[in-house]
């Protein structure tokens, strides 16, 4: 029998390449947990957050916002109010970091004609309120860049505290004899 140029060679079934990959993903897996255990857990646990620019922004828990800055400027309008609260009860935390984004509904700075300035001052204004007002420490506080769509200041409450700190005081779990989880 001939073979034709689109008759396919036989060779191996396609499950056992699958298997092969799978079995060399395990093994770099526990290869990895292996090398983990001689190593610093904090100097490991600080390298893969770099490697995956876990560094850039906390998680975010939770969002507020203080909405309507009159249009061109950055005094501070009536509904900062509800958010003193909000803010204060989430910043009491240490772990916890406000993250502040000004915005601009297409007005800007009536003395530069800049949206973006507008928008950090907005920010600026309310950070500085926040201080003020005791529902945040200064060092809690960080900045985005600037946003457009909202004449507004967007407050983002995220934890930005060690993971690993609870983890490590918790005792780790005693085996348990076969059969006496029943």
């Amino acid at each position: 029998m001939k073979m034709s140029q689109f008759d396919v060679a036989p060779g191996r079934p396609l499950w056992l390449t699958t298997l092969a990959d799978l079995s060399l993903l395990l093994v770099g897996f526990f290869v990895f947990l292996q090398a983990a255990q001689m190593v610093d857990r904090k100097a490991l646990t600080a390298g893969i957050r770099a490697g995956f620019d876990a560094d850039a922004a906390p998680m975010t828990l939770d969002r507020g916002i203080v909405d309507g800055f009159a249009t061109g400027s950055a005094a501070m309008p009536a509904s900062y109010a509800r958010t003193v609260e909000f803010v204060r009860t989430a910043a009491a935390d240490p772990r916890v970091m406000v993250t502040l984004t000004g915005g601009t509904a297409g007005d800007v700075d009536p003395l530069t004609g800049s949206a973006a300035i507008l928008a950090s001052d907005r920010a600026r204004t309310v950070a500085t309120a926040l201080v003020a007002d005791g529902a945040v420490q200064p060092d809690q506080l960080a900045f985005a860049p600037p946003a457009t769509g909202t004449r507004g200041v967007q407050i983002d409450l995220g934890f930005a505290g060690d993971r690993q700190a609870v983890a490590d005081r918790q005792a780790p779990v005693a085996a348990r004899p076969h059969g006496a989880d029943r």
